[in-house]
């Protein structure tokens, strides 16, 4: 039993990182007037676009910034979540009385 236990730790661990793999290739963009920053699915920025006729006003492009990048994060939070849930549940479905 702690054999069988060993493995299906072995294999939660292995399919969390083949998740984390397709999270990162995965890209969810926050817009905030114009401004606009991609994070991937493991909450990692990887782009920012600030349009030319905002860069007159820097406090305003702060904000808008601040905005879009929350807003990203908050996108890649929940299709994290959801990536990990999917990968939880199918785990412990396996595991007998643990899951379902």
């Amino acid at each position: 039993m702690f054999d069988n236990l060993m493995n299906k730790l072995q294999d939660m661990q292995q399919q969390n990182e083949a998740v984390k793999a397709q999270l990162a290739s995965q890209h969810v963009t926050g817009e905030a007037e114009g401004v606009k920053v991609t994070a991937n699915g493991n909450r990692v920025i990887t782009d920012i676009h600030i349009p030319a006729d905002l860069l007159d006003d820097a406090e305003a492009v702060q904000d808008l910034v601040l905005l879009a990048t929350n807003r990203a994060l908050e996108q890649a939070g929940a299709l994290h979540d959801q990536e990990m849930a999917k990968t939880a549940r199918g785990l412990l479905g396996g595991m007998g009385g643990f899951g379902g």
